[in-house]
C-alpha cells in the first residue's frame, strides 16, 4: 500500500518536536543556531534546448541554517538544519527539505543517532560510488553533490578492530528533477507525481546496510554491504511519449573505499559490485592526488588530482549512468589565508567518445559574515552522447551568503 503523507504537516511536526526538546534542554546546556540567506544568479549563455525551458536568467534566494543543542557531558546532542529554496523561473526547484534532524547520544560502549541525516561514504573526488545512503537533490545540481535529508536510525560501536554501523532507513525519498522550466534536463521532463517501484517495493519497504571503518597504518578502509530500493531511478517514457516516469528498483550492493596517506601523496580507491533488478554490474573510481605544500614559498596549497571511473551497467535495464569509461583530472587551489579561499578545476572525459564535463568552483569569505562563490560548468558531448542533452546548459553561478 502506498502511503501518502502530507509534507507541511510532517515538518511542522518535526519542527515543534525539536523545539520542545530544545527548549526543555536549552538553559542548562550548550544551545547554538547559525541562520543563512543566499541570493543565487545562474546564467545560462545558450539559448534552451527544449520548449518550454527557461532561457538565459535563472534568480533565486536560499535560506538555510544549523541549530545545535549539546548536554553538558557531550554526549547528547540535537541538530537541525532546514532549507528552503524559492525560485523564479523553475517551480520544481522552489522547494522545501529538513536536510538534518536528529538526535544522538553516547553510551557507555555504544553510540546512536534518530533522525533525518545526510551520511558521507567515500575518498574519491569525482564520483562516489559507494555513497548509497541519501538521495541526490537534483534540482540543486545535476552534479551528485547535493543531499536530501534521509530518515534513519544508525546504531554504531567502536571496538579493538575498528567501528561497526548498523543503518536502518525507514522511508524511501524519491530523487527530485527539474520541472518543464527547467535546464539541466532532457527533452521530456520526469513525472513525479507517477513513480513506480519494481520487485513490489514502496516508500516504507525499508533499507538496510552495514558499514566497517578502520585505519590501519597508511590505510583508511571502508567496507559496506546495503539492500534496498536504488537512488537513481530507471526512466521510461509513459504511453503518450510525453513524460518519463521514474521507476525505483531493488538494489543489493557490497563496496570498498580505501585511501592510502603516504607523505604528499594520497592513493584512492572505491569499489562497488551490485545487483539491480536482476542487471550485474560494477563500478569503481581509482585514483590519486598529489599536494605542494606553500607552493614556492607562496603560503598556497596545490593538489593535484587524477582519476579513472568504470561501470559496465547494462543501461537497457537500469537507471544509465554518464560515467561508464572516463578520465578526471583536476586541481585543487588552497590559499590558507583568513578568507578561506579555496579553487577547485576539473574536467571528466570520456575516453571513447570525447564527451566532456569541466567545473570551476571558486569560494572566498568576505568580512567575518559573509561568502563569496563562483561555480562554472561546461558540457561538451557528440549528439548521440547521454550528455549531449545537457549540451546547451552550461552555465555560470554566482553566489553571496550572509550568516547572522
Amino acid at each position: 500500500m502506498k502511503m501518502n503523507l502530507n509534507p507541511l504537516r510532517l515538518v511542522s511536526f518535526k519542527i515543534i518536536v525539536l523545539f520542545v526538546m530544545i527548549s526543555s534542554s536549552a538553559f542548562a546546556s550548550d544551545f547554538s543556531f547559525t541562520p543563512s540567506v543566499t541570493t543565487e544568479f545562474r546564467y545560462f549563455p545558450e539559448s534552451p534546448a527544449y520548449d518550454g525551458q527557461l532561457e538565459y536568467f535563472q534568480p533565486s534566494i536560499y535560506f538555510s541554517g544549523e541549530a545545535r543543542w549539546i548536554s553538558k557531558d557531550r554526549k547528547k546532542r540535537l541538530r537541525f538544519e532546514p532549507f528552503l529554496r524559492v525560485d523564479v523561473q523553475d517551480d520544481e526547484r522552489s522547494h522545501f527539505d529538513v536536510r538534518e534532524l536528529n538526535y544522538s547520544q553516547r553510551f557507555s560502549n555504544f553510540d546512536l543517532l534518530i533522525g533525518n541525516a545526510q551520511i558521507f561514504w567515500g575518498v574519491a573526488e569525482s564520483r562516489n560510488v559507494v555513497d548509497v545512503i541519501n538521495q541526490f537533490d537534483e534540482v540543486e545540481n545535476s552534479d551528485e553533490t547535493d543531499k536530501l535529508g534521509q530518515p534513519l536510525i544508525r546504531f554504531g560501536k567502536f571496538t579493538d578492530i575498528g567501528r561497526f554501523e548498523v543503518y536502518y532507513l525507514p522511508y524511501f525519498r524519491e530523487r527530485t528533477f527539474p520541472g518543464g522550466d527547467g535546464r539541466q534536463r532532457g527533452p521530456l521532463p520526469v513525472d513525479l507525481d507517477n513513480a513506480e517501484y519494481d520487485e513490489g517495493r514502496e516508500e516504507w519497504a525499508g533499507d538496510f546496510a552495514l558499514r566497517y571503518q578502520n585505519q590501519i597504518g597508511q590505510f583508511d578502509i571502508g567496507i559496506h554491504v546495503f539492500t534496498g530500493t536504488a537512488r537513481a531511478p530507471f526512466l521510461k517514457s509513459n504511453e503518450e511519449g510525453t513524460s518519463l516516469l521514474p521507476i525505483y528498483q531493488k538494489l543489493t550492493q557490497g563496496g570498498v573505499d580505501i585511501q592510502r596517506t603516504w607523505d604528499a601523496w594520497l592513493l584512492k580507491l572505491e569499489v562497488v559490485i551490485a545487483d539491480q533488478s536482476g542487471d550485474n554490474f560494477i563500478s569503481n573510481v581509482l585514483g590519486l592526488e598529489y599536494t605542494f605544500f606553500d607552493f614556492s614559498d607562496s603560503g598556497i596549497d596545490i593538489g593535484i588530482l587524477f582519476e579513472g571511473l568504470y561501470d559496465n551497467r547494462d543501461e537497457n535495464k537500469t537507471a544509465s549512468t554518464l560515467f561508464e569509461n572516463d578520465i578526471f583530472a583536476g586541481a585543487r587551489f588552497t590559499w590558507n589565508d583568513f578568507q578561506e579561499s579555496e579553487l577547485l578545476l576539473g574536467t571528466i572525459i570520456d575516453w571513447e567518445t570525447g564527451s566532456m564535463f569541466s567545473s570551476i568552483e571558486y569560494e572566498r569569505r568576505i568580512g567575518e559574515n559573509m561568502k563569496f562563490e563562483v561555480e562554472a560548468q561546461y558540457f561538451l558531448a557528440q549528439d548521440s552522447e547521454p550528455l549531449a542533452q545537457f549540451e546547451r546548459d552550461s552555465n555560470l553561478t554566482l553566489r553571496l551568503t550572509r550568516y547572522y
